[in-house]
């Protein structure tokens, strides 16, 4: 039994490290080009990328049982995050003024309002077998899903208007990947712990499949 759950431990340690470096490289990449083309889809995706460094980062130190109300609380906001700025990158393609302002609008007060459920709502140890697994307030998990849910469609519905027009393959890559990794972020809100960290992997790779 305790080789199991050593070997469980170094399992979940060698995929959140091994995804944490592959993210961490792909986020310089990205920050890199937006620094030369300067367009506002590269800049929320290089956010919504750093955010996801900073998810798995701290899905590392969970993994080695560094834990606390404050560092769960920050990950369920980062969570938020990388969603929400993965989204607003993808917007953009929309090339409408209108649309990008009033997900703006919706953007910021959903966010707030994430930040004062996690603030207010004591959340407690939701890591099992060195992952994050547990029950999250209701209060969390609703706030939670008025950030991740609409973007997630939103990323959905632009992937599929940008692949008709274009038909770019990389183009493909890179919004499968956003989708797959901004998922990754909702399958945790619904219980399915297992899938979120084989999600962040695959995820991980069809952005440098795309980007690169």
């Amino acid at each position: 039994m305790a080789i199991q759950i050593l070997t469980s431990q170094l399992a979940v340690e060698a995929t959140t490290i091994t995804t944490l470096l592959l993210t961490i490289l792909l986020a310089l990449i990205i920050t890199n080009r937006y620094a030369k083309k300067k367009t506002k889809s590269l800049l929320f995706w290089s956010l919504g990328i750093w955010c996801f460094v900073v998810g798995v980062f701290l899905e590392v130190l969970f993994a080695v049982n560094i834990y606390s109300n404050f560092l769960i609380g920050f990950y369920l906001l980062i969570v938020g995050l990388l969603v929400e700025f993965l989204a607003l990158g993808s917007v953009q393609l929309l090339n409408s003024k209108k649309i990008n302002m009033i997900y703006y609008t919706f953007a910021i007060l959903t966010t707030l309002l994430l930040l004062y459920s996690i603030a207010v709502t004591p959340i407690g140890n939701v890591i099992t077998h060195y992952i994050v697994y547990g029950n999250i307030p209701i209060f969390v998990v609703l706030t939670s899903s008025l950030v991740t849910f609409p973007a997630a469609i939103i990323l959905i519905y632009t992937a599929s208007i940008s692949f008709i027009k274009t038909a770019n393959k990389k183009l493909l890559g890179i919004i499968l990947g956003v989708i797959i990794v901004s998922i990754a972020g909702t399958l945790y809100i619904v219980q399915y712990p297992a899938f979120l960290y084989i999600a962040e992997f695959v995820g991980i790779l069809l952005l440098w499949y795309g980007f690169i």
